[in-house]
């Protein structure tokens, strides 16, 4: 499930806009002032932020700066007043995937955040201090070996994290046994046979998977190819 951070200091339209982006599938968490936003983007994943320019302590672009810096791919809206030109190229120049006018409309705004959600792709970033794989049914954070599927938390062993961090990091291309199996080889250098490893991939397998979604695919006689969703 895709998270959505909504920096808004208008607790009435802060509600508003949390309650229809929930309603549309999202899980959002709501921050009214820049000193809240920065902690739950230092604290949280997010897939995209919704800033209000005028904030209580601050504005809604050097706010913008300071999330660049620290994580370039999250992608940002602004939502504002302010409908001068030189603020909405302002906006765009700080790497903001949409600039949106107050009034709006609800349908538009909930549009506008699925296509910048479509071109940030949700497959990489670097928040939490390590690589991270997510899209709108899994996640996955290597860095604090964490893992959740449509948003419940699942329990990944150590070897499952090296097949997924491998996979991930080559996906769409093969990998074969004989890697997957050097990288199961463990630091007390106990044997992983190829049993172990087809059991293993089994298992993450069921953990990672449903009907609907599939992301390991077998290459009979070679390995194992991972298919990013976006």
């Amino acid at each position: 499930m895709k998270r959505i951070l909504v920096v808004e200091d208008d607790l009435v339209l802060s509600t508003g806009l949390c309650f229809e982006l929930d309603a549309a599938g999202y899980a959002t968490q709501a921050a009214y002032n820049c000193k809240k936003a920065e902690y739950l983007v230092e604290q949280e994943k997010f897939s995209l932020a919704i800033l209000d320019v005028n904030l209580p302590d601050g504005n809604g672009f050097d706010l913008c700066k300071k999330i660049k810096e620290a994580y370039a791919e999250l992608p940002v809206i602004f939502l504002t007043a302010k409908d001068l030109e030189a603020d909405v190229l302002a906006g765009y120049d700080l790497g903001a995937e949409d600039y949106i006018t107050k009034p709006f409309r609800m349908p538009i705004l909930l549009k506008r955040v699925e296509v910048a959600l479509r071109r940030s792709g949700g497959i990489s970033d670097k928040q939490s201090g390590g690589d991270c794989y997510r899209d709108d049914f899994l996640e996955i954070d290597f860095g604090a070996f964490s893992a959740w599927r449509d948003g419940e938390k699942l329990s990944v062993t150590p070897n499952e994290y090296k097949l997924l961090r491998v996979l991930t990091a080559n996906a769409g291309n093969v990998v074969t046994r004989r890697l997957l199996l050097e990288k199961l080889w463990d630091c007390d250098v106990n044997f992983i046979d190829d049993h172990t490893l087809t059991v293993t991939m089994n298992r993450l397998r069921a953990k990672i998977e449903d009907e609907k979604h599939s992301y390991i695919k077998t290459v009979r006689g070679m390995g194992y190819i991972w298919e990013n969703r976006v």
